[in-house]
């Protein structure tokens, strides 16, 4: 078998330069079409601060004197704060995402491709290809919504992407909301239910040292209550609050990247089929030719 050598590959290549040229434009024309054609994604950030447990070393002289009774009456002496991982669990919880997509109606917005907006009905005749709040979820939760932690600083990252940049933003504020909403109340019930025992305590025992004990865990679970009942951001304070992006800068199609990457491609292809070609025809006989 002939050795094959560089001059031969590089003179098949200029003899088939038209075509390879003819290859490249067709890679360029064809990823500006997808970027004409498809529609543009935007991205909105807001980052957040989990809330610092700012209670936890006052209430840790608690913990070591009354930690038995605070645990049988459900009191947290951890602190005034929402947990953090608890909250980011939170955030990215499917009981949240579900209700906040049927507070809002979204899966219409979702699905607007299966939505007759003028009936009000989708389009599927048959009630199994309707979207459900599962398919809602899914989508929302893997394609939409994007929560990340630094873990240098501890700080939170949500993420919306959407074709709608003013919607995107609505629904970060509003998922952040939600969670310090969610949180400040499981905290007010919480605290409530921990009063309400130790208020029972309270009336069965005359220890005194008890009493001075239950009295220091209603104290501190008063003050958690008024904490949550004031604190608006209190799993979440949000540092960098989500921004509507400009029209021109959406996340993706990237016009500039797809033209790069069309052009590469193209003219990849085009050195493929010539070298193909070459080889077919035989590199020494093409290479005699183009003498």
């Amino acid at each position: 078998m002939d050795e094959i050598s560089l001059v031969d590959v590089w003179r098949t290549l200029v003899r088939q330069r038209k075509m390879i040229l003819v290859t490249t434009v067709a890679g360029i024309v064809t990823t500006i079409s997808m970027a004409l054609l498809t529609t543009p994604v935007y991205r909105v950030e807001a980052l957040l601060a989990p809330v610092a447990e700012d209670s936890r070393d006052g209430l840790s002289a608690l913990a070591g004197r009354f930690g038995g009774l605070a645990s049988l009456a459900g009191v947290d002496l951890g602190g005034g704060g929402g947990d953090k991982d608890e909250a980011i669990a939170l955030l990215k919880s499917r009981s949240l995402t579900q209700k906040f997509l049927e507070d809002n109606q979204l899966s219409p917005v979702l699905f607007a491709d299966d939505w007759d907006a003028d009936s009000g009905k989708w389009h599927a005749m048959d009630p199994r290809d309707v979207p459900t709040a599962w398919d809602a979820h899914q989508l929302f939760d893997e394609e939409i919504r994007f929560v990340t932690e630094n873990p240098k600083t501890g700080l939170v990252t949500l993420a919306i992407e959407w074709t709608d940049p003013v919607l995107a933003k609505t629904w970060a504020d509003q998922l952040v909301e939600r969670v310090n909403a969610e949180t400040r109340t499981r905290a007010i019930e919480e605290a409530e239910r921990s009063l309400s025992y130790l208020n029972k305590q309270l009336e069965k025992t005359a220890v005194v040292e008890l009493e001075q004990a239950i009295y220091s865990l209603v104290e501190s679970q008063t003050k958690q209550m008024m904490l949550a009942s004031v604190r608006e951001d209190y799993a979440f304070k949000v540092i960098d609050p989500a921004a509507i992006p400009d029209p021109d800068d959406p996340v993706r199609p990237r016009p500039l990247l797809l033209v790069f990457l069309g052009s590469v491609a193209g003219l990849i292809l085009g050195a493929v089929i010539a070298l193909l070609l070459g080889a077919r025809q035989g590199f020494e006989a093409s290479a005699v030719r183009t003498q």
